[in-house]
């Protein structure tokens, strides 16, 4: 990702500013009141963090000789803000329990490399394509500062190599770096880094067996792409330049469903998404240069994003040109939003031992102030394993409130009086139920709900490691339905999690922390139920609620297809047993119905 345009890094000096400092940073003062005498309570226990800064997850994938998966991040070990952007590395048998390594294995020493060592892959072979090491491809960095918002300086991006030869644990820069030594000559890019390889059997040359590299960026006023490359796969340093991937234009928004497409984009990475009805190819990316929403309707209650870097986690389905004869290599089809929160610089890998396709990001640390960040002695956060997939839903005559046809993060394929319905899929790795093994779990069955009671007493106790996994029956006569989780024992304040039917919006309500400037605003994501015709019945799918929490880090999921990641900065380290509500849109109504919730407490490796 783009570094602070503002500076300029030297070498192994700890900075005092964030990547890209936030506009009422300067602003902040922190009010020790009512904050913890050491917040390093709010450092996470199953995700994988490090000491000083990091971000964006880079050379993944999984290893057959050693049986390890390998997780590398951008780091500076030497302090708390960006600079001396470095790889840390982690590896893992399970994805669950991770090994981190103490010093980085790539810091900024080449002369090509000299300002940072930035995102890349990994592949599990040599640079020939034979099995048995391990080759980086990354961005090297020797020039600073570069952002979408400047004029781009050629040569202070290129592409490198590095090998390993022993499962990881050192590795070895390659005499021919850099392989590119920049951008395509005739295209004004606004940025040109985060490689990534993958295979793409709709890509513009025919043999499905092509490696096709992508380099994420822009052109400088036309669009956010993809600049994507024929790799040898037998020779991974030879890359001959094919084309921008798409052409969606600045700034395209096409609904709120899909959020904004930004100016320039970041890690991209491409992949084809199957099942058995039909396949999609889609690319995720980080968006930049997002232009402000009008809150003018939104109402007087905060946002969280209003105090975030104006960014977002995407993605894109797209359809191959390989016929059209276009200037890009594909179009446009749909898109949406990855992660609705404070998640950036999604990383992905084909795990060959599952067949899944795994995401991970960045989970930032931007709802602090500096000083209260620099007390709690890390910055940032890896976030846990999601596999995304294609998810198709059949017989669909119907959205909650929406007309289908608004609702631009799907595919709708008209069959008769119904549709068939495709857009990502997007869950949490199955091997995080390794997390149970000692938490103790607790259930509650069907249940009809009311109005929560605001002056009820809290239940029993619960760690700061915990998960919910809860579906609901919704009737049209619900007008919020959700969780809340009491960080007191009265109950009054809580982080509450639900649904709004009639707007189609799900929140994330995070508590009031008097006295401080942590944004604690609200999180809010477009969210739908879609409803089905089964014989001569129509039913409607069930609200669907499964959320990770972390000593301070929350990821919640909605039916597979919404995903909010936040943070919940709480003096308290308390919990109180979940309360599962809804509300009425009349007195005598019944909104809605709890058929089941698992609960576990105590979650750990």
């Amino acid at each position: 990702m783009a570094p602070n345009p503002e500076l300029e890094i030297p070498i192994l000096k700890p900075l005092q500013k964030s990547v890209t400092p936030r506009p009422s940073q300067e602003s902040l003062k922190i009010d020790e009141k009512n904050l913890p005498p050491n917040p390093s309570q709010w450092r996470p226990s199953f995700h994988l963090t490090a000491p000083g800064w990091l971000n964006d997850p880079c050379g993944l994938g999984y290893d057959p000789v050693t049986g390890l998966y390998h997780l590398c991040f951008q780091w500076n070990p030497h302090g708390n803000d960006w600079g001396n952007i470095s790889w840390g590395h982690a590896t893992s048998p399970d994805l669950v329990s991770w090994t981190p390594s103490k010093e980085p294995i790539l810091a900024p020493s080449a002369e090509y490399d000299c300002r940072g060592v930035f995102t890349g892959c990994l592949r599990a072979t040599d640079v020939s394509g034979a099995p048995g090491a391990l080759t980086i491809l990354y961005t090297s960095v020797r020039h600073l500062p570069i952002h979408h918002t400047l004029p781009y300086t050629l040569g202070s991006e290129s592409l490198s190599v590095a090998v390993s030869q022993n499962g990881g644990k050192s590795w070895e820069r390659q005499t021919c770096n850099p392989i590119l030594t920049g951008p395509p000559s005739h295209l004004n890019v606004t940025g040109w880094r985060d490689p990534c390889l993958t295979t793409w059997v709709e890509g513009p040359v025919p043999d499905q067996s092509t490696l096709y590299g992508f380099i994420s960026g822009g052109i400088a006023k036309q669009t956010p792409t993809v600049f994507v490359y024929k790799v040898d796969s037998t020779d991974l340093r030879k890359w001959e330049f094919l084309g921008p991937l798409v052409d969606v234009g600045l700034n395209l928004r096409p609904s709120r469903w899909s959020g904004d497409l930004g100016v320039n984009w970041e890690v991209a990475n491409l992949m084809t998404l199957s099942n058995d009805s039909a396949s999609r190819d889609f690319v995720i990316m980080g968006a930049e240069g997002c232009l402000p929403l009008d809150y003018v309707a939104q109402g007087s209650d905060e946002e969280a994003r209003r105090r975030r870097e104006a960014r977002g986690q995407l993605w894109v389905s797209v359809k191959s040109n390989r016929d059209a004869g276009s200037g890009a290599l594909s179009s446009y089809a749909f898109s949406g939003i990855f992660d609705h929160g404070c998640f950036y610089a999604a990383n992905a890998f084909y795990d060959t031992k599952t067949a899944q396709q795994i995401v991970y990001g960045w989970i930032t640390e931007e709802d602090l102030s500096d000083s209260l960040r620099h007390r709690q002695g890390f910055s940032g956060l890896i976030s846990l394993p999601r596999v995304v997939g294609l998810m198709t839903l059949n017989n669909v005559i119907k959205a909650r409130s929406s007309p289908l046809s608004a609702i631009t993060s799907i595919e709708t394929v008209p069959s008769a009086d119904m549709f068939t319905i495709h857009t990502m899929r997007i869950s949490p790795d199955s091997r995080l139920e390794l997390l149970r093994k000692n938490a103790q779990r607790s259930r509650r069955g069907r249940e009809i709900l009311s109005a929560p009671n605001c002056e009820s007493k809290a239940g029993a106790t619960m760690s700061s490691r915990w998960e919910i996994n809860a579906e609901f029956s919704v009737s049209q006569s619900c007008s919020r339905v959700g969780v809340r989780i009491p960080h007191t024992i009265n109950g009054q304040e809580c982080t509450t999690l639900s649904w709004h039917p009639q707007s189609e919006t799900f929140t994330i309500h995070r508590p009031n922390i008097e006295n401080t400037e942590v944004n604690h605003g609200h999180e809010t994501a477009p969210h739908t139920l879609f409803t089905t015709s089964e014989g001569r019945e129509e039913v409607e799918e069930n609200l669907k609620i499964h959320a990770f929490f972390d000593s301070s880090v929350l990821e919640v999921f909605v039916n597979e297809r919404t995903v909010i990641s936040t943070r919940i900065y709480h003096p308290s380290d308390t919990f109180f047993e979940p309360m599962f509500f809804a509300d009425p849109t009349s007195p005598d109504a019944e909104p809605a119905v709890l058929l089941q919730a698992d609960i576990w407490d105590g979650l750990g490796v």
